[in-house]
């Protein structure tokens, strides 16, 4: 199974459909919030929720729609990744709601070889995050540094430091 891929394997145009979805529980958002300090209410107080905002629930913290997708785009953009450069954009377009579930997709929107090392370039692409009904959450562009095939084999291929297992007996 691949994970990542090489410079040459991006073509401008096209759209990974990350698979699967995730469905969002209640203990996923709250987890997030708690482990980054975020308590604003709209995300951890039902009650709060209900009876002050105009959504009358609570709302995923969008900072966990975020990085549910770049998690999601990890396999497909950038498993082999160097280093990720930029984050051009972030819109949150529609809310997440509990027991939602989000899918994504990227686009590869351009790619440009390194103009100061040969055995890489740079990947510029947009991911959308959308729920079970189509509706967008969540849309993202950002700049990947990834090796050629040139850099993964001399690194070790495909699976780079994988060590072999010792003989059983």
């Amino acid at each position: 199974m691949q994970f990542g891929r090489y410079y040459e394997e991006f073509e401008v145009g096209a759209v990974y459909k990350h698979w699967p979805g995730k469905t969002v529980t209640e203990y996923d958002d709250h987890l997030f919030c708690l482990i980054t300090m975020n308590h604003h209410p709209l995300h951890l107080d039902s009650h709060y929720a209900a009876e002050s905002t105009d959504f009358g629930r609570n709302v995923v913290v969008g900072n966990y729609v975020y990085s549910l997708l770049l998690g999601m785009s990890v396999p497909d953009v950038s498993g082999k990744a160097i280093a990720n450069l930029e984050i051009e954009s972030l819109r949150h377009v529609a809310p997440t709601f509990h027991g939602d579930t989000v899918y994504g997709e990227t686009t590869v929107l351009d790619k440009a070889e390194s103009r100061s090392r040969d055995d890489r370039g740079v990947v510029h692409v947009e991911t959308i995050g959308y729920k079970q009904d189509g509706t967008v959450v969540c849309v993202f562009r950002r700049k990947v540094m990834v090796p050629k095939r040139s850099y993964g084999e001399a690194r070790g291929g495909e699976q780079p430091g994988r060590p072999e297992p010792t003989p059983r007996g």
